[in-house]
């Protein structure tokens, strides 16, 4: 009986650290694919080719973080439905 309580509560706590690990992961690449899309904006509006230059090398980083953020989106609707 103690060893069934014990590995529930180990297994409880875990799960909630990794939830929160999850989330804090989450908030750190949605803010950071802001960021990068506003900076490639920004930077494709000027007329410079370094400004230029510098737009399309933020799509290399801009890519996986919109996949990311598409898994994101797709497991909170999960969570919503489940």
């Amino acid at each position: 009986m103690i060893s069934t309580v014990t590995v529930t509560t180990i297994t409880t706590i875990t799960t909630i650290a990794a939830l929160g690990l999850t989330a804090a992961i989450s908030i750190a690449a949605v803010v950071t694919l802001i960021v990068f899309l506003t900076t490639k904006e920004l930077a494709s509006s000027g007329g410079s080719s370094s400004s230029m230059r510098i737009g399309r090398y933020l799509s290399v980083g801009t890519i996986p973080l919109l996949m990311a953020f598409a898994a994101v989106v797709a497991v909170k609707i999960a969570e919503v439905l489940a």
